[in-house]
């Protein structure tokens, strides 16, 4: 492509995406409430519809959760590959490119495929008055993938389960993943109103897969839908004992064993690390066993090596060695708990500088009462996401708590007061996975300037 070809389709990438954001993105507003009106599969339906409902050309896995959805997809999708197969992966949201989200083969489609794709759509979505710019993309990655002739499909719920653009599917196999409170003012303020929700996607007589769970009523929750489907519910807690034998910065390795035949173990190297991400890879493999039952070649030494090859980027990132900057993209008090476990565990007796920026919707204290104790120096900041909380808020929120906070107005400004603490041993980027993603990208170019 030459210098003028690049320049066009680098006009025409940014007005298709400027097209799809002028459609209703509920990701982008503030303080959205739970209504019918707003979330239902109605025009989802209709514009899967005017594309040949491509959603049906191929076997999907339909993957829903609080936490480790995405993780826990790419070690499906990564498995599946490394079997031969050829694989959509559908996931939201994106961390530097608004195509990262629809990919084959972990490719993510071209700019120019996106931008035919919209010029496709562009007709009949006149007709379906406030589609979303989410059930947009979704229809896009399904019509994508049939294009493509993906021999499976890895499709992410967006929010919630029940009415979220992707629930069209009828998935050859469900997937639960961790639940907690995040997104209460959609989903409901208890986990039993969370876990019917993020239920939804469980379909009549077809297998689900549960996730270990922090709260012990989600099992309940899901049981009932589920034996009210007739569909046949794996619980990994119930099936799989599993232990970390080493971890680095780098990766871990655990073992497992499946409790009817524990003396058969298996060991797996992944390159994500904290306990939760090994929670995730038996999950998938769990998932992949029973695609495996379904006819699927996918031999132990395979889910091994898919397992090894896998990459989810800004979870517990190394971005930097020197000094060493991690980002992660905890967004919430169950995953800033986790975040706090796994940076006592993999930073021992290090001077953590936090940097910390999160969306206005999210449970701050909660996420606080895990990260600030584990901190020695807090910077408050934010993204450019419309609903990024004022760092100045954050800083309030801190005080109240009893720490005292840097504020800043910018990711830049809070990078570089981060870089200048003294005898800093390492400097964690979190709150939310626009800051994480953002703070990469900066990173990456100064080291690059460099």
């Amino acid at each position: 492509m030459g210098l003028m070809s690049i320049a066009k389709m680098k006009t025409a990438y940014d007005a298709a995406l400027d097209y799809l954001y002028s459609f209703v993105d509920y990701s982008l507003t503030r303080q959205l409430r739970y209504s019918p009106e707003k979330f239902n599969l109605d025009r989802m339906r209709r514009l899967a519809e005017r594309l040949g409902n491509p959603q049906s050309h191929y076997p999907v896995i339909h993957v829903a959760g609080t936490k480790g959805k995405g993780s826990t997809s790419v070690f499906v999708a990564s498995a599946l590959q490394q079997a031969g197969y050829r694989v959509g992966l559908y996931t939201s949201p994106h961390l530097h490119d608004y195509v990262e989200r629809i990919q084959v083969n972990r490719s993510p489609m071209l700019h120019e495929e996106l931008v035919e794709f919209v010029e496709q759509l562009k007709p009949g979505l006149q007709e379906i008055p406030e589609i979303t710019t989410f059930e947009i993309t979704t229809a896009i990655a399904f019509k994508y993938f049939a294009e493509k002739k993906v021999d499976i499909a890895v499709v992410e719920v967006g929010l919630g389960g029940r009415l979220d653009a992707t629930n069209i599917v009828d998935p050859l196999m469900s997937v639960i993943t961790s639940l907690s409170y995040d997104h209460m003012n959609i989903l409901g303020d208890t986990i039993e109103k969370i876990a019917a929700e993020k239920g939804g996607i469980i379909k009549q007589g077809r297998a689900v897969v549960v996730a270990p769970q922090g709260y012990p009523q989600v099992y309940g929750v899901l049981e009932e839908i589920a034996k009210a489907r007739q569909a046949p519910l794996y619980r990994v807690d119930h099936l799989f004992t599993y232990s970390v034998i080493e971890h680095d910065l780098e990766k871990q390795v655990f073992d497992l064993q499946r409790k009817t035949a524990p003396e058969e173990g298996l060991r797996f190297h992944i390159p994500l690390v904290g306990f939760h991400q090994v929670e995730n890879a038996v999950t998938a493999y769990c998932v992949l066993k029973e695609l495996a039952n379904k006819g699927f070649n996918l031999e132990d030494s395979i889910i091994q090596k898919g397992f090894q090859n896998a990459s989810w980027p800004c979870r517990f990132e190394v971005v930097q060695h020197s000094p060493l900057v991690i980002v992660d993209s905890a967004h919430n008090a169950d995953s800033a708990k986790k975040l706090s476990l796994t940076v006592r565990e993999y930073l021992k007796d290090k001077k953590v500088v936090l940097v910390f920026g999160v969306s206005e919707d999210k449970d701050i204290k909660g996420m606080f009462a895990s990260l600030l104790p584990i901190s020695d120096v807090m910077i408050m900041t934010k993204s450019i996401h419309p609903r990024a909380l004022e760092p100045a808020q954050l800083g309030d929120i801190a005080r109240e708590m009893g720490y005292q906070s840097i504020v800043t107005d910018s990711l830049e400004t809070a990078l570089d007061v981060a870089f200048v603490q003294e005898k800093a041993d390492a400097i964690l980027v979190t709150g939310s996975i626009f800051v994480a993603a953002a703070a990469k990208e900066i990173i990456l170019m100064k080291n690059q300037d460099k």
